[in-house]
């Protein structure tokens, strides 16, 4: 069930939201309600959901049994739950890629398995990760209550798409909420902006980028491949960013603090600046799981460029198991490195403007890899950009790209880059006493719901996550 379908905001969300402020029983209601949206897309799933919460619940009480950081048996019952966190995100999500590269590299014959992927593993599975890292280090009290527990890892408006909520975040709301009707409509209002960044931008330019990512890379002159990528870097942002505005305002709206997940990205300055502000929950997760505890920046450069390439590596796969995304995620860490080694201080005394258009031309680029279905793909989308197409006017633009798309690439553009007057960094607080916006928010549903009842093209993104 996706958030931007008639189902979810007339049936699904009405109806729950009914029964979540009526009745006593808050986490009773959340936990049936989250099953329910999950096994809408994948009933065969839920126990696979529930027996990854039974595992990491145990663990996390065993830990804190043991003594949590430092004790023998501690390091030990957090390794077996994070080694069964990463068996079954291996399974489910990597067995067939390594299965074939396996077969590529040592022609081995291996058989290959298809196995379907869980929506949301990479979200669950990590949070869990997090959840038994904290309980070891101490920063967060295991949780006795399995009901408790289960309940914040089926969390729906956050299971299937992030932000990456970690359990030490919510862990006092998930015993008391405070619900009030400001934060509900202040929630509503923030559910209503991500839907609107989703139906009326991301899906708006995602027709246009599918149909030139799906094209004989042949015919595609060069700005007409340079709109394909334009039209997918302003349709990924706002479709991975609405996603994560309506988490979070559904959130607020159940009493819960998610955390913000984007900053306005393509306003950076360096491509270190990007991942300050993209994903962050992600970014986050990485850096306080794995990078620091690799030594971070603390043991010289070297160590700290091997750091950086083996997150972005490992970052690059999390997002999906093919190449592609590897070297999405190389390409990310090689320009991280090439900062770290003194790039970074050039931008810095560039003039913001054009500090902001190289780092944004860097990412537009690296989204080649990441869209592509396959390495040769990718190669000859490379090479429609710099002009090497066959039959340059085999495709032209302008049949993909009308007047509506212009105009929402305007104001996707706009939106995304034009300056806010906040510091670079600070994410705007969550603000109440919006009554008087009621009626703009309502018309901007309704606007959003014309849209998708009238069939407009809804992509879901996440299938590969």
């Amino acid at each position: 069930m996706l958030f931007s379908s008639i189902v979810f905001l007339f049936f699904f969300l009405p109806v729950f939201l009914a029964l979540y402020y009526l009745l006593p029983w808050k986490n009773a209601v959340l936990l049936l309600g989250s099953l329910l949206f999950y096994a809408w897309g994948e009933p065969r799933f839920v126990p696979l959901l529930l027996l990854s919460a039974a595992i990491n619940y145990g663990a996390g009480l065993a830990i804190a049994r043991e003594g949590r950081q430092g004790s023998g048996k501690g390091r030990a019952w957090l390794a077996a739950g994070v080694a069964a966190n990463l068996a079954m995100l291996a399974w489910f999500k990597y067995a067939g890629f390594l299965a074939e590269a396996v077969n590529s590299a040592l022609a081995l014959g291996v058989p290959v398995p298809h196995i379907t992927l869980p929506l949301g593993i990479s979200f669950f599975t990590f949070q869990g990760i997090s959840y038994l890292v904290d309980v070891y280090r101490g920063d967060v009290a295991a949780q006795s209550s399995f009901f408790r527990f289960a309940t914040y890892k089926a969390l729906f408006p956050q299971l299937i798409a992030g932000p990456i909520v970690r359990y030490r975040q919510v862990a006092g709301e998930m015993g008391q909420r405070v619900l009030s009707n400001e934060r509900l409509l202040a929630g509503f209002s923030l559910f209503a902006l991500g839907l609107a960044q989703k139906v009326l931008i991301a899906n708006t330019l995602a027709l246009p980028a599918d149909r030139l990512f799906g094209a004989d890379h042949a015919g595609l002159s060069a700005p007409t491949a340079w709109f394909g990528m334009l039209c997918y870097t302003l349709q990924i942002y706002y479709d991975f960013c609405g996603y994560s505005n309506m988490a979070i305002g559904l959130g607020h709206m159940l009493g819960f603090s998610f955390p913000p997940n984007f900053d306005r990205p393509y306003s950076a300055r360096s491509v270190t600046e990007f991942w300050q502000r993209w994903h962050i929950s992600l970014s986050s997760w990485f850096r306080d799981y794995l990078y620091i505890p690799l030594g971070g920046n603390r043991r010289g450069a070297v160590r700290t460029w091997f750091n950086l390439g083996l997150v972005f590596f490992l970052c690059g796969l999390w997002h999906g198991a093919a190449w592609t995304f590897v070297l999405w995620g190389v390409w990310h860490g090689a320009w991280l490195i090439v900062e770290r080694m003194g790039l970074r201080r050039g931008l810095d005394r560039l003039p913001r403007p054009l500090a902001q258009a190289w780092t944004l031309a860097l990412v537009m680029l690296g989204w080649v890899w990441f869209r592509a279905p396959d390495l040769a793909s990718a190669s000859s989308y490379f090479g429609a950009l710099a002009g090497m197409a066959a039959n340059p006017s085999g495709h032209p633009w302008q049949a993909e790209i009308g007047s509506l798309e212009l105009v929402t690439i305007a104001v996707a553009l706009a939106c995304a880059l034009l300056p806010t007057g906040r510091p670079a960094g600070a994410v705007a607080p969550l603000r109440t006493g919006r009554w008087a916006k009621l009626p703009v928010v309502m018309a901007c549903v309704a606007l959003c719901a014309c849209s998708l009842a009238s069939g407009t093209y809804n992509p879901f993104l996440y299938f590969r996550f």
